[in-house]
């Protein structure tokens, strides 16, 4: 098991620390600082493989370079859970004074702009008692935050019901506040017909033009590993690659920030050590022009950043990138691959036609008087009136 880079594990102190609080059975709040260490790390990453529903963002690969480099305040705790000694369960919690501009303080689950799903690591079976435990101890929180918002979880996926049906026998206020649909790659089909299905006739025959006129200009290639030949490379003209585009421009590139191109860095190294991603890249004359990443997450994947050379629009060579990515479909340990894109995303839309449904949903916590209360603010966000956990 390699240890984290010097960044993160440097100040955490040793699994038996915090052996008190991390590792006796039922739930437990510990600084992530706490739970950083190798032999801490090891059990997490049995978690995730082991995971009731697949979540790339909360692995320990990812989640820790996250925490090191945008948790400035170190406001946020991680949620265990064990039972019989067994770590199975992890989420990032946090608290917050405002709720979209509003002075309304809650506890919530903790994602960063570039974490995209934020369904907990829950081992199989083990769904239902992660929702009690987790609610029961947001119950004994001080009175200050009103209720629990938990952002971009998979709606009706098996932590989804869970919820729902702990909740509904619990009687305790919950509503789905947000919701949106975004482009999914889940088929049976190979990757060609998936293709010929999804661009009509005009389409395809437009693409290989662009191609055909691209591969004039020079030596056009793919290429696609996963493991960490070149890891150091590929990161460096992934962010020069990014931040040469609209999101440097607009200052929403990972290299725009100091942090976030370190978090990239290190995460994508976790990645690869373990095997949890795929990296593809379309060169001309060995420059790269569209590079993309996956996090792999058996049964699932989450397609997690791309980019373009804007020199090369015309020739559409992210779309060119994403035709192999269709490869996807061939593989026997992929069932799923979640774009991450936004809703409606007009390139990625135009190849992958399923969809993924992700919700926030809001819950009471506490005693009787803040439920009610908590009851008055959904029925406001809402705006309708409120028919119990039926919204959930």
């Amino acid at each position: 098991m390699a240890s984290l880079p010097l960044e993160i594990g440097a100040g955490t102190r040793p699994l038996h620390y915090v052996q008190r609080a991390a590792c006796s059975d039922g739930i437990s709040i510990v600084n992530w600082r706490d739970f950083a260490c190798p032999e801490a790390i090891a059990e997490w990453d049995d978690l995730a493989l082991n995971a009731s529903e697949p979540n790339s963002f909360f692995e320990s690969w990812s989640l820790l370079p996250a925490l090191a480099n945008l948790d400035r305040d170190r406001s946020v705790q991680l949620i265990l859970l064990r039972i019989n000694g067994k770590l199975v369960g992890l989420m990032p919690l946090a608290h917050a004074r405002r709720y979209y501009g509003y002075l309304l303080p809650h506890m919530h689950s903790w994602l960063h702009h570039n974490s995209f799903c934020g369904t907990p690591l829950v081992a199989k079976g083990h769904e239902s008692a992660f929702w009690e435990a987790l609610l029961a101890q947001a119950d004994m929180q001080p009175a200050a935050a009103l209720f629990l918002h938990l952002r971009h979880l998979p709606e009706n996926g098996p932590l989804h019901r869970a919820l729902r049906e702990i909740t509904a026998r619990q009687n305790r206020p919950i509503a789905a506040v947000h919701r949106e649909a975004r482009a999914l790659l889940q088929s049976d089909q190979g990757p060609d017909a998936y293709f010929d299905a999804s661009m009509n006739g005009k389409k395809r025959k437009e693409l290989r033009r662009q191609h055909r006129r691209l591969s004039e200009l020079g030596k056009l290639q793919f290429h696609r590993h996963c493991d960490r030949a070149k890891i150091d490379q590929w990161c460096t003209d992934f962010l020069r690659l990014e931040h040469a585009g609209w999101k440097g421009r607009e200052g929403s590139a990972l290299a725009c920030a100091p942090a976030t191109a370190a978090m990239f860095r290190t995460a994508l190294h976790g990645a690869a050590t373990r095997g949890r991603a795929e990296f593809l890249c379309l060169t001309l004359d060995e420059k790269p022009i569209a590079m993309l990443v996956n996090f792999l997450a058996p049964p699932g994947s989450f397609s997690f950043k791309t980019a373009f050379d804007e020199d090369y629009a015309r020739f559409s060579p992210g779309v060119l990138l994403q035709r192999e990515n269709l490869a996807l479909l061939d593989r026997s340990d992929i069932d799923w691959s979640d774009s991450c894109a936004a809703a409606d995303h007009p390139m990625i839309e135009r190849i992958w036609r399923e969809k993924r449904t992700l919700i926030h949903v809001n819950i009471g916590i506490g005693g009787r008087l803040r439920k009610s209360l908590y009851r008055l603010i959904l029925r406001a966000e809402l705006g309708r009136s409120w028919k119990g956990s039926s919204h959930g």
